[in-house]
């Protein structure tokens, strides 16, 4: 949409979490194994650091922008200056749908995050895919983290409207449905608030955020991230 969201036909693939893909792939079984022997969430390392999984497509990697611009590192710069001691792990992959994000979540959990932001769906709108599917796949990603008493904020997301009102209002009710049947979620509403349709704060394909755009979404989720943070047990956090 303008400026709105993402989608494999209007992005690259080029996506620096999507580098490591072979590597993680790899040592994935590994890291699930230590995880499942830290029990439920994950383990704290040394010093406190909690460590923040943000799963999501192309907006997630900052697709355009140096890796120091794109929202997961503003968003972990915003929580450090906020005093807290927070490592946001980049796992954006360009042009993921929902069901990608569901493919790849256990072994992206095998950064063993102490909370999560899920922030799919983009790309399910931009190819006009089944709003039931979507969330089938949001649910099996959610209950995922559920399993593991990992806290978690659902991003929520709008549809291109030339797709139709219709689609639309079933596209988003996705969201909401979802954080209205599990009040443990942390909701925001929608990824790009304040960015979407401001040319300013998007690339010249009015779909990514610029560098200031990427700030602008770190800033207005900050609030919502801090609740979620709160939620993190302080033993399990080291």
């Amino acid at each position: 949409m303008s400026g709105a969201v993402t989608g494999e036909g209007s992005i690259g693939n080029s996506s620096r979490y999507g580098r490591r893909t072979t590597l993680q792939k790899t040592l994935a079984g590994l890291g699930m194994l230590l995880a499942g022997a830290g029990g439920a969430g994950a383990q704290g390392v040394p010093g406190g650091e909690i460590r923040l999984l943000m799963l999501g497509d192309s907006i997630t990697a900052g697709f355009g922008l140096a890796r120091a611009e794109g929202p997961p590192a503003r968003i972990q710069a915003r929580l450090r200056e906020a005093g807290r001691h927070v490592r946001v792990i980049d796992a954006g992959v360009s042009g993921d749908t929902s069901a990608g994000g569901r493919a790849r979540i256990e072994w992206a959990l095998a950064d063993r995050p102490h909370a999560a932001i899920v922030a799919l769906g983009g790309n399910d709108g931009l190819r006009g895919l089944g709003p039931a599917q979507m969330r089938a796949n949001l649910t099996a990603i959610l209950d995922a983290l559920a399993r593991r008493s990992i806290p978690t904020l659902l991003a929520g997301m709008v549809a291109p409207p030339n797709l139709g009102a219709d689609y639309g209002r079933e596209f988003a009710g996705v969201f909401e449905a979802l954080a209205r049947e599990r009040p443990d979620l942390v909701f925001y509403p929608f990824l790009l608030d304040g960015v979407a349709g401001e040319p300013r704060l998007n690339q010249p394909d009015r779909i990514h955020p610029t560098a200031e755009g990427a700030d602008v979404i770190a800033r207005r989720m900050l609030p919502f991230i801090e609740t979620l943070l709160d939620r993190v047990r302080v033993s399990a956090a080291g």
